[in-house]
């Protein structure tokens, strides 16, 4: 890339790393800074105050709003069950993401494309995201988690470390997920640490809470309110307080029943 089309790409009030490269017609706001060995694409929109970290690579055609933070190392706590000091790789930010105002994503992370981060998320190391994922306002998805595609988490969801959620899924407002039976006492909780499973095309209702380790079965259904303390089978809606199966998901809402 040459010295011209750099100049022309960059913000004035932008600070950027000569190890840096910007593709055009990408435009950087006033106190936006890009560090060493950033990589970003053309035609990206980088709005005021954008911090981006060492090595993070960012592809074409994406927007990413004011104050938000890509590529923050993680910190480890003294008492931390699952967060590790190593060598990460970048971040990686694919092709035509949105990311929101206040988002901080962390170094280690890979975002596919089309995937939106709406304002306030915060995404964990050694998390991926699939494609045209949607990932809502204050949501925070913690270490060690994989989201499939096409998958919705709504606001203020809370996904914790040890995770994972299948292709198609559904997360509404206010769900918890556990990972320790034994809420931070004595060294047993190590040997058991473990997230929620979703499977395909599971849906899980407002404030349901999950406990550590169940897996709810694919296109299941979770009514809100629900506290999950054991496997939620296949194709079923569970509800209650513990939840339990109570009828068959309509086909008319079967994930591959629908356009």
């Amino acid at each position: 890339m040459s010295t011209e089309s750099k100049v022309r790409t960059w913000h004035p009030e932008a600070a950027v790393h000569p190890d840096a490269e910007v593709g055009p017609k990408t435009s950087l706001g006033y106190g936006t800074l890009v560090s060493e060995g950033v990589r970003i694409g053309s035609r990206c929109r980088i709005g005021h105050h954008v911090v981006i970290h060492p090595g993070t690579e960012i592809g074409d055609d994406v927007r990413i709003d004011d104050h938000s933070v890509i590529g923050k190392l993680p910190m480890k706590a003294a008492a931390s069950a699952v967060t590790k000091l190593r060598e990460l790789p970048p971040l990686k930010i694919a092709n035509e993401c949105l990311i929101g105002a206040g988002v901080i994503i962390y170094r280690g992370a890979e975002i596919h494309e089309k995937v939106m981060l709406a304002d306030q998320a915060t995404i964990r190391e050694d998390v991926e995201i699939g494609e045209m994922t949607i990932i809502g306002r204050g949501v925070s998805v913690e270490n060690k988690v994989a989201i499939g595609r096409r998958c919705k988490i709504e606001t203020e969801a809370y996904i914790t470390a040890l995770s994972t959620i299948g292709d198609g899924c559904f997360v509404a407002p206010e769900v918890t997920f556990t990972n320790d039976n034994f809420l931070g006492r004595t060294k047993e909780r190590f040997k058991y640490h473990k997230g929620i499973t979703l499977e395909r095309g599971a849906r899980v209702g407002a404030n349901v809470t999950c406990l550590p380790g169940v897996t709810i079965g694919e296109d299941a259904l979770i009514a809100a309110g629900s506290i999950v303390t054991r496997d939620a089978p296949a194709r079923r809606i569970s509800m209650g307080v513990p939840a339990k199966p109570i009828r068959d998901v309509p086909e008319n809402q079967l994930l591959d029943n629908q356009e």
